[in-house]
């Protein structure tokens, strides 16, 4: 498992099988010579997109990581 966690989420794993489901579905179709099968598949596909998306949303992602770039000091002037 990689330290950041990039895509070991419930969204990730459930965009990402409907996104597949729906390349299988436009592949076969293709070779079927099947124009509405093909473009059914398509939409799958873009809906494992959406439906990943929205699970983020709804918190079953991963969070943003925040910059590791350190921040610079506020200098205090000093009273004499």
């Amino acid at each position: 498992m990689s330290s950041s966690g990039h895509g070991h989420t419930p969204a990730a794993w459930t965009g990402v099988i409907i996104s597949f489901i729906g390349f299988c579905v436009a592949g076969a179709f293709m070779v079927l010579a099947n124009v509405p099968g093909f473009w059914a598949g398509i939409v799958l596909t873009v809906l494992g997109a959406v439906v990943g998306g929205l699970m983020r949303l709804a918190g079953l992602g991963s969070e943003p990581k925040r910059s590791a770039a350190p921040v610079a000091a506020v200098v205090q002037p000093q009273e004499g």
